[in-house]
């Protein structure tokens, strides 16, 4: 069953100078009980593609297409409607937990305010709830922690109080926004696995979003690989890292760093900087870093192609087969 389907998202931001468009023509759904990943280099338009759908980007930017969220269509509902779906039914980790949380006020008190704007749930019964998913989510002594404040806290602390936080009204979808980011590779593991279980034990739709294919290959089902606001390939996560057909995606994988090859072996980059909105190249938007280009590449832009299980959207496919 689709929990969200999103059709054709694009969103322009207005500058000084010009609108900038910064997703164009996005589309895919995410699946109940499944975790939909969301990977791509910074500036590919991760981050800008969710926060659009939460109604939380900036005044004078336009957003167009469909996101249909249970039935009814998120980016046409007015406001107030949409900050009680995305309040109750959609729930928000923010990359940097440490800016996320007032840093004045304590932790029972930001996890416990929406559930009673939302609910109307009283004190006592709000403060329970929070220290029952403070316990869910293992951080110790969850009356002790309810009191304290974020800096008090590890970042790694910090991240699973932030997805208790974003869990408290029982949402059906959670928007996870590089959660490990800055975290080192134990604690990350944690989180990692944290939002697995949570997935499994609550039936909880995911949209991870990173741009570390290691974190997509340890948890997510499903996969869009973002580039200059477009998806250049998705389909079944297992199905893209094994076997990466869009030039693009291969080049991300190559560019991990392997353990049995990484003693004395450089790192391997991807040369050029990435396609910036405001100055995207004609054509394929990936073509001036793309050692497989073809005149084609630079004139047209290619669509997103069903083949299988899994759409591209390159004219060479020089990994076919």
């Amino acid at each position: 069953m689709t929990l969200l389907d999103v059709e054709g998202l694009r969103v322009r931001v207005a500058t000084d100078d010009a609108a900038l468009q910064i997703v164009d023509g996005v589309s895919y759904e995410v699946e109940e009980g499944r975790i939909f990943g969301i990977a791509g280099e910074s500036g590919s338009g991760k981050t800008v593609s969710v926060l659009a759908l939460m109604g939380l980007l900036p005044k004078g930017t336009s957003v167009t297409g469909t996101a249909r969220f249970e039935g009814n269509d998120l980016v046409s509902m007015p406001a107030a409607k949409l900050r009680q779906v995305c309040g109750r039914e959609i729930g928000l980790v923010f990359q940097d937990p440490l800016t996320s949380f007032h840093p004045m006020l304590s932790i029972g008190r930001q996890l416990t305010e929406h559930l009673r704007h939302h609910y109307g749930t009283s004190n006592a019964e709000a403060r329970a709830r929070a220290l029952a998913l403070l316990g869910e989510v293992r951080i110790p002594d969850p009356e002790s922690a309810f009191a304290r404040y974020p800096h008090e806290f590890s970042g790694g602390m910090r991240q699973r109080i932030a997805i208790a936080g974003a869990l408290m009204c029982e949402p059906r979808l959670l928007i996870a926004d590089e959660p490990t980011t800055a975290l080192d590779v134990t604690v990350q593991a944690g989180i990692l696995r944290l939002i697995d279980r949570l997935r499994r034990d609550r039936s909880l739709s995911v949209i991870l979003i990173t741009h570390d294919l290691g974190v997509m290959s340890a948890l997510a089902d499903d996969l869009a690989i973002f580039y200059g606001g477009r998806i250049v390939e998705n389909g079944p996560a297992e199905m893209l890292l094994a076997a990466p057909r869009h030039p693009y995606t291969r080049a991300l994988l190559d560019a991990l760093p392997h353990p049995e090859t990484a003693r004395g072996a450089p790192l391997r980059g991807i040369p050029g900087p990435p396609a910036q909105p405001g100055s995207l190249p004609s054509g394929c938007v990936f073509h001036p870093r793309c050692t497989y280009a073809v005149e084609t590449c630079r004139t047209e832009v290619p669509e997103l192609r069903r083949i299988g299980e899994r759409g591209l959207a390159c004219p060479v496919d020089p990994f076919a087969g």
